[in-house]
C-alpha cells in the first residue's frame, strides 16, 4: 500500500512563504507524474499543481507565479514552494502520485496551511 507523509505546513502571515514536502512510499514518483491539492474547511478538495515524469509543470490559476512544484527521484519527494502567501490558500494540503490527471492511491494525513491576514 502506497502511503504519502506530507510536512512543511504551518501558520504564515499573509505574503509569507512556506515549502510543503511529500515523502512516497517505494518508488511511486519516480514511475508517475505527481500532483498537490487542497481542501479547504467546508469545502471539496482541490487540485493545485502537477509536474510530470518529465518535469512539465501545470498550475492552477489562482496560483500561478505563486507556488512552485518540485520534484526529487532520486528521494522519491515531491515538494511545493508557496510565496506570497493568501488567506485563500488556508486549507489543508496532500500529495498524490497523478496519471492522466487522476490521483492514484489513498491520500495521507496532510499538512496544515494557515494564512492569516
Amino acid at each position: 500500500q502506497v502511503q504519502f507523509v506530507e510536512s512543511g505546513g504551518g501558520l504564515v502571515q499573509a505574503g509569507g512563504s512556506l515549502r510543503l514536502s511529500c515523502a512516497a512510499s517505494g518508488n511511486t514518483f519516480s514511475s508517475n507524474g505527481a500532483g498537490w491539492y487542497r481542501q479547504a474547511p467546508g469545502k471539496q478538495r482541490e487540485w493545485v499543481a502537477t509536474i510530470s515524469r518529465a518535469g512539465d509543470t501545470t498550475y492552477l490559476d489562482s496560483v500561478k507565479g505563486r507556488f512552485t512544484i518540485s520534484r526529487d527521484n532520486v528521494k522519491n519527494t515531491v515538494n511545493l514552494q508557496m510565496n506570497s502567501l493568501k488567506p485563500e490558500d488556508t486549507a489543508v494540503y496532500y500529495c498524490n502520485a497523478v496519471r492522466w490527471g487522476t490521483p492514484l492511491y489513498p491520500w495521507g494525513q496532510g499538512t496544515q496551511v494557515t494564512v492569516s491576514v
